[in-house]
């Protein structure tokens, strides 16, 4: 695994689950010891344009567990992005294929945030784009579900 430092989480859009993702991840690991407190997390969307906020539902359902994503700009991922990762967490296995089919070689530090979660687990995270309030709590509790998983996946990589 390349040594950078630097967690990249994508979706689609990159307004909805990878911004949230993001937020949530950069909290987590703040609180953890070096070298993962020094890990820095970027979201991209492999359908994204350049420089749309977080959506409104995504902000609100962070505000209420105290992260503030309000001043999240979009950005579509780059061959350079994932080059320099030293792991991408997706959502779907859609993600994987579309980034393992449009690089060469495929990278191989390409795994799905829930990946690292007990094999019952659900392991994709729905877009909750369009959808209610609700549905975005409930893909941002799925998230928080998955930071203890990712901590100790990363910890076990390079701790």
């Amino acid at each position: 695994m390349d040594q950078s430092g630097l967690i990249v989480v994508l979706c689609t859009g990159n307004i909805c689950r990878s911004p949230m993702a993001e937020g949530l991840l950069a909290h987590a690991l703040a609180a953890e010891d070096s070298p993962l407190k020094d890990l820095k997390v970027i979201s991209a969307g492999v359908a994204a344009r350049h420089g749309a906020p977080a959506s409104t539902n995504s902000v609100t359902a962070m505000k209420k567990v105290g992260v503030d994503i309000s001043g999240h700009q979009s950005q579509p991922v780059t061959p350079e992005l994932i080059d320099s990762a030293l792991v991408v967490l997706v959502m779907t296995e859609t993600h994987r294929a579309v980034i393992q089919a449009t690089m060469d070689p495929a990278p191989r530090n390409i795994f799905l945030l829930r990946e690292f979660m007990p094999p019952e687990a659900d392991k994709e995270i729905a877009d909750p784009y369009g959808g209610p309030l609700l549905l975005y709590e409930a893909c941002r509790d799925e998230i928080v579900e998955s930071i203890p998983s990712v901590i100790a996946f990363l910890r076990q990589e390079i701790g």
